[in-house]
């Protein structure tokens, strides 16, 4: 008898697209694993890009740390991009990541908790989309969108921390659907792209 495959939590990479020394996304990142680690339906890999030691070029061998990184790629479920708004895109070396990986990102589900100014990152979400949509991955319609000039996502004050709270936890949720439709659709039948 085959093991049900939506029995077992989500296992959910969160990955912080952030290299900068003066970044935010470190705090949010950290935030964010820690309020989806609390749940019962999703087990988070923390992949903060600052903490790994990427090549400066692309060679045709990977080396240990790319090998590593798409490692634990695909043994993810789903996927949570942390990512700022640079220049209305996303960071270089989220880029890089992202390309280092090609089947582990195929027919799983990806979401988003994007930061800036003003528009809270909205713009780098919109440029990610295509890119995964070319590794055959599924992005979440609704995101996370965080304005740094509210403070940090766990700030106390005008209620606003338990309204970004709420957002994560409806996140949490479509991905947790998804991840498990998935899941279970590729262990039916091998994905066809």
């Amino acid at each position: 008898m085959s093991e049900d495959p939506t029995a077992a939590p989500l296992r959910t990479a969160v990955i912080v697209g952030s290299t900068r020394e003066t970044r935010a996304g470190d705090t949010i990142g950290r935030w964010f694993a820690a309020l989806a680690a609390d749940r019962d339906d999703h087990v988070i890999d923390l992949l903060d890009l600052a903490e790994w030691e990427f090549p400066a070029r692309r060679t045709d061998t990977p080396d240990s740390a790319v090998t590593a990184f798409t490692r634990r790629l695909a043994r993810a479920d789903g996927f949570v991009v942390v990512t700022p708004e640079y220049n209305r895109s996303f960071p270089a070396p989220l880029k890089q990541a992202i390309d280092y990986g090609f089947d582990e990102w195929r027919a799983k589900p990806v979401a988003f908790v994007s930061y800036g100014y003003r528009w809270a990152g909205r713009y780098a979400v919109e440029q990610l989309r295509p890119v995964f949509t070319e590794l055959h991955a599924v992005t979440l319609r609704d995101g996370l969108h965080l304005d740094l000039l509210d403070g940090p996502p766990d700030a106390p004050g005008d209620g606003s921390a338990d309204d970004r709270r709420r957002v994560a936890h409806q996140v949490l949720d479509h991905l947790s659907w998804w991840g498990l439709t998935l899941r279970e659709g590729r262990a039916a039948r091998p994905y066809a792209g």
